[in-house]
């Protein structure tokens, strides 16, 4: 097999991996990975607004609105006027908000972060370099993502 072969197959084993994950997510935690990912900050902030999420997933404050708008429909998170701005919304997580992250699967991105930080820094600096060249020759590396595993459009996403 040459290298060409064997870098395609390495891609195709990522896209995989992150479609079998999405799909197990779903499944058991009825929601996809960036809703997963909202109700992680949420949980670990205690509180945010839309306009942090965005920040923090760098994503638009309009999907962020799309995404919560899914987690309050399924009662996993709540809108609240803040107490000190009345101008400002904080979303709060739920007790079936809570239930969900513990019962979820181990995140993906949250595998790869720990094996990553387990490399040296050289490593790293390396595996970066070499990600961000594979993205620029797929002509991806202007496209807008988030730092969450998942497969598909974030529109797509977002109506799953």
């Amino acid at each position: 097999m040459d290298r060409v072969d064997t870098c395609l197959i390495a891609i195709r084993r990522i896209l995989r991996a992150t479609e079998l994950y999405s799909r197990e997510l779903k499944l058991v935690a009825g929601v996809t990975a960036v809703q997963f990912r909202v109700l992680q900050i949420i949980g670990e902030r205690g509180h945010a607004t839309a306009k942090e999420i965005s920040v923090q997933m760098r994503v638009s404050q309009a999907t962020v609105t799309s995404l919560v708008d899914k987690l309050v429909r399924q009662n996993l998170a709540v809108r609240e006027k803040s107490e000190t701005d009345r101008r400002q919304i904080n979303i709060h997580i739920t007790a079936a908000g809570r239930q969900t992250l513990a019962e979820a699967p181990d995140p993906l991105q949250q595998r790869f972060v720990r094996k990553f930080g387990a490399m040296e820094d050289w490593e790293q600096a390396m595996l970066v370099s070499s990600l961000e060249r594979v993205a620029a020759m797929l002509d991806a590396d202007d496209l807008d993502a988030s730092p969450v595993l998942d497969t598909g459009d974030i529109k797509n996403v977002l109506d799953h």
